[in-house]
Order: structure tokens, then C-alpha cells, then sequence
């Protein structure tokens, strides 16, 4: 397998589609690598980076495309969008880019939220995760390489140029989720672990609990034990066992609107319209006037 992989490397086509699969496999990027407009991101902390990444891949943490953290402020927020195009700019991505976002460990909610960060800068019909992360091209036989090793980390890549139209109306606020508590059509999801919904442990945050009428959906229950994204019907069962309806909005939150993004990612993916409300359970749980609900303890 490592000796096909390595042809198909040397083989592979200068094209790239226009529009993008938001999953793609280690087959599909070892097909697609020689393209002069692909950006890999690689999504996961520096030390890893250095060990190992994917050849010409540029390290990316979700924190750098959110406002820099300040005392007392939320958590990981989106930054406007004139600033985060400028960001992505930065990094060599314009509107000819195709852009694949692959996590170096495990850390599948660390893509997605890189992922989520390029839809609402526009570029999301450019832009895929790869299904598995370096750890499934690192099965399949792909190469990997330390950045003193890799000669593309040491290029200064020019700015690229984002006229793409940005949507920061995929992020919606605390008076929308407030308006739409019991809305119809309107489905609220939290994408935390049980314990944290049901307010048996209330984490880092200052109340435990949930919004009041949130669903409950783990975000790792849409994730397969080697950390793919679980399949399309596989994924709308869990959707409709939370009683999520074809044509629902689907409104994610988690503690700081990270884990929130597996969820937004299934739901689009399976053709919803999704939001992710960024503030969270962190923002939330502040508000002292804000109700919240925690479920019944189980016999």
C-alpha cells in the first residue's frame, strides 16, 4: 500500500474541483496532492506538529482564528470577519484555495471548529476534513514528515486574497437563543458529554445544567471509535432519536462552542441548516437571570 500511495503522490493531478465534499479520505488527498492550490491545515498543538504532519501541511489551532483570550471574557469566539479573513490570508489561503482540515491526534472537535471558522469566512464550498485525521493517512500508508524535514515549512508562502463573502450569520447570539427557546423549527442541541447536560457536574462553568428545552447529543456519539465521522444514515438516526425533524434548524452550543461543531458539521452535512450559538454554555451559565434545567436523576 505505502508503494502505491507514493506513486499515486507522484502522479497526482494539478486539478481541483471547484466545490468541495466536506469529508474526503486518505485516497482522496493522496489523488488531489499535487495540486498547486491545495492548503492543508493541520489542527492539533505545536510540539506534535514538529514530530510529525502531513508533507506542506501549516499547523492551525482553533484559538487562532477566534479573539485572542482576554481576562473574564468568553472563550474561543469567532473573530469578526475582516479580521479573520486577514488571518486566513496569512496562511497563503485566497479564493482559489481548496483547503482540507485534518486533526494530528484525535482531536476530531479541533477540526471541525477550524472547519466551521472557514464556512463562515466564506470558504466552506472549498474546504473538507479528512475523514480520520493523520492518523487514518498514517494507516492507508501516507507519508509523514518533521517540519526539519519538511521543505515546504521552510517557503514563505505568499498572502493569499479572500473576496469571498463571509457569513457570520451562522453564528447566532444569546438574544436569538432566547427568542427561540420553544420555537418550531427551531432545534437547540447541546453537543456536551451526559454528565454536564443532565447538571451532575458542572464542569469548569459557574451553574451546571442545560439550556431549558436543549436536546441532548454528545458530539462523540457522531464519531466512530477511530475518530471518523460516523456515516450519513447512521448519523440521521442519531439526529431523529433526539427528535431532530427534516427541516429543523439545528442550533449547537457546548461549554465554549468547540464540541458544538461535530454537531454542526453531521447536521449540515446531512443537509440541515446549521447555526452554532459561540457563546455557549460559557456565556450562559454566567447570566445568573438565565434559566436553566438540569434532568431527573435516574433510578
Amino acid at each position: 500500500m505505502k508503494n502505491v500511495l507514493a506513486s499515486l503522490v507522484l502522479l497526482a493531478s494539478t486539478s481541483l474541483a471547484s466545490a468541495a465534499d466536506m469529508l474526503v479520505t486518505p485516497a482522496w488527498l493522496v489523488d488531489h496532492r499535487g495540486g498547486k492550490n491545495l492548503v492543508l491545515l493541520h489542527v492539533g498543538v505545536p510540539a506534535d506538529f514538529e514530530k510529525e504532519h502531513i508533507p506542506g501541511a501549516l499547523f492551525v489551532n482553533p484559538q487562532d482564528l477566534a479573539i485572542p483570550r482576554a481576562e473574564g471574557a468568553l472563550i474561543l469566539q469567532l473573530l469578526p470577519p475582516d479580521h479573520l479573513r486577514a488571518k486566513l490570508e496569512s496562511l497563503g489561503i485566497g479564493d482559489d484555495s481548496r483547503i482540507v482540515v485534518y486533526f494530528g491526534k484525535d482531536w476530531v472537535s479541533g477540526a471541525t471548529r477550524v472547519y466551521f471558522s472557514l464556512d463562515a469566512a466564506g470558504l466552506g464550498e472549498k474546504t473538507s476534513v479528512l475523514d480520520g485525521g493523520m492518523p487514518a493517512w498514517k494507516a492507508e500508508g501516507g507519508a509523514v514528515v518533521s517540519s526539519s524535514a519538511d521543505p515546504a515549512s521552510a517557503i514563505q508562502r505568499k498572502p493569499g486574497k479572500i473576496t469571498a463573502k463571509p457569513h457570520p450569520e451562522l453564528v447566532v447570539d444569546l438574544d436569538f437563543v432566547k427568542a427561540n427557546l420553544n420555537a418550531p423549527g427551531i432545534a437547540i442541541v447541546d453537543a456536551r458529554k451526559t454528565k454536564f447536560f443532565d447538571g451532575s457536574e458542572p464542569g469548569s462553568m459557574s451553574r451546571a445544567g442545560h439550556i431549558p428545552g436543549a436536546r441532548s447529543l454528545p458530539f462523540e456519539t457522531l464519531v466512530t471509535d477511530d475518530n471518523r465521522m460516523k456515516s450519513h444514515a447512521e448519523a440521521t438516526k442519531i439526529l431523529e432519536a433526539v427528535g431532530i425533524k427534516p427541516g429543523d434548524t439545528v442550533v449547537s452550543y457546548g461549554h465554549i462552542g468547540q464540541q458544538a461543531t461535530v454537531v454542526y458539521f453531521a447536521a449540515k452535512r446531512l443537509g440541515y441548516k446549521a447555526l452554532l450559538y459561540d457563546g455557549s454554555w460559557d456565556e450562559w451559565s454566567r447570566k445568573s437571570e438565565l434559566p436553566i434545567e438540569k434532568s431527573p436523576a435516574k433510578p
